[in-house]
């Protein structure tokens, strides 16, 4: 089976790495159309070229229009017959209008997002995202009552992230978060929750960049908290050690924010490849894949003492920190790596082709 790939983002951008490698991992040979341009117009235009010439020039079996793919839909459709997968992954009209609120939610550039949503879903022979909480959104919000979605979780790199031999012995007890700070995160709610166990021998790591990072750090100074430390944006090949470094990890999302509740976090799932305890919000979405108690510890979301109290539960039994580290390693090897997320993606494809998903 051959297939074009046709990404707005780079093609290294997590999300589209995965799907090809683990496209590739079940011997999908993948004709890769993504650049890695720094502009988005210039990535789009040439990935638009690259497909025409690899259609022109391979005998293709079907078109994976990649994340940020939303406005190439409509004109990879223009362009062919085939069948296409579109990884939705995310909603241009609510990422925008609502969770980052870059741009008035009744403005006419709303409208224009909430259209490009529902044209690229409805161009499309299949459309993917990431949990069944974010296919019932765009259902519900883009009326796609007749469109075929189906799951395909985020996953991890298990060639990057995977458990190492030894674990550290921490002088404190180390609890640990990466990831981009905006309000979906609810980066607060951590800086809330180490206010509460400032007096214990824990310490907070957070590493990470963003909109909010100003107002987050503020917040800290304010508190005058000395037990979380903010470090600067590690390249992805050193996300593991830090990773490694911890007791505890912070998958999230921990905001009330909608979209926080229709998300696991990648960062979830590369905690879980490592064999490392997880504590996550007490969301749809997680719950989709996650078991309080057995794979991970779950809290309420926008709860800094729900929050400071899962820590302290797994600071003080270490049985359970090891249990639900090996019991979230298991899921994840069930569900979350590369070959099990490209084994997901093949069965769509075969169905596809096969004509069990209408065309």
């Amino acid at each position: 089976m051959r297939v074009a790939f046709v990404p707005g983002q780079k093609p290294d951008y997590v999300r589209n790495s995965i799907l090809v490698k683990g496209l590739q991992k079940n011997e999908v040979e993948v004709v890769q159309c993504g650049v890695s341009a720094p502009k988005y117009p210039v990535r789009m235009i040439k990935s638009v070229l690259n497909f025409s010439s690899a259609k022109s020039s391979e005998k293709l079996d079907a078109v994976i229009v990649g994340f940020y793919g939303h406005p190439l839909v409509p004109i990879v459709r223009k362009m062919t017959d085939l069948p296409i997968i579109f990884d939705a992954f995310i909603s241009t009209y609510d990422t925008l209008c609502f969770e980052r609120k870059s741009v008035p939610h009744d403005s006419p550039l709303c409208k224009i997002f909430y259209w490009l949503d529902k044209v690229s879903c409805s161009c499309s022979n299949v459309v993917i995202t990431d949990t069944n909480a974010h296919i019932e959104y765009f259902r519900k919000t883009f009326e796609l009552r007749e469109v075929d979605f189906r799951r395909v979780f985020v996953g991890a790199d298990d060639d990057i992230f995977f458990p190492k031999e030894h674990d550290v012995e921490n002088d404190c007890f180390t609890v640990f978060f990466h990831g981009t700070y905006r309000p979906l995160q609810g980066i607060d709610v951590i800086v809330k929750a180490a206010d509460i166990l400032k007096a214990e021998n824990i310490v907070f790591k957070l590493i990470g960049d963003g909109p909010e990072k100003n107002r987050i750090v503020k917040l800290a100074a304010d508190l005058k908290l000395k037990n979380l430390e903010f470090l600067n944006w590690s390249p992805y090949e050193q996300l593991p050690a830090h990773i490694h470094g911890a007791d505890v990890c912070l998958g999230g999302p921990f905001s009330t924010h909608g979209k926080a509740s229709r998300v696991i976090a990648g960062k979830t799932f590369q905690y879980l490849a490592m064999r490392k305890p997880v504590i996550v919000g007490r969301t749809k979405a997680n719950k989709e894949l996650l078991i309080d108690g057995k794979d991970v510890v779950m809290c309420d979301v926008g709860s800094a003492k729900s929050l400071a109290d899962a820590v302290l539960r797994l600071r003080d039994d270490p049985a359970l920190r090891k249990s639900i580290a090996q019991e979230g390693y298991n899921t994840f090897k069930k569900k979350g790596t590369v070959k099990a997320i490209g084994n997901e993606m093949l069965s769509i494809l075969n169905e596809l082709l096969d004509g069990g998903v209408c065309q």
